[in-house]
């Protein structure tokens, strides 16, 4: 599985065909975090019916949430899932 990151976006491709998805957008400037982080929200996640239960999910939002603190900012989600994905890693 190859993931390519583009802008406010990851997918999981295999052999040419894109089987899974995670989106994320800008929210806005917290002029209470440090430097005035930028938060963004998880607000999307799909993968292929064919490959549900096998992890995918998980490695893009974890992917998501890595890239966006990478860059200094704060991770929120709209997404069901992604907001159960971290309750459970993250204690948000």
């Amino acid at each position: 599985m190859e993931y390519i990151y583009e802008q406010n976006r990851i997918c999981a491709v295999e052999g040419g065909e894109e089987l899974g998805e995670v989106t994320f957008a800008q929210r806005r400037r917290d002029a209470q975090t440090p430097q005035g982080a930028t938060t963004y929200i998880i607000n999307h996640t799909y993968v292929d019916d064919r490959l549900r239960g096998h992890g995918i999910a998980a490695e893009l939002v974890r992917r998501a949430v890595e890239h966006i603190e990478s860059a200094g900012g704060r991770v929120e989600a709209t997404c069901s899932y992604a907001q159960l994905w971290l309750a459970r890693n993250r204690g948000q």
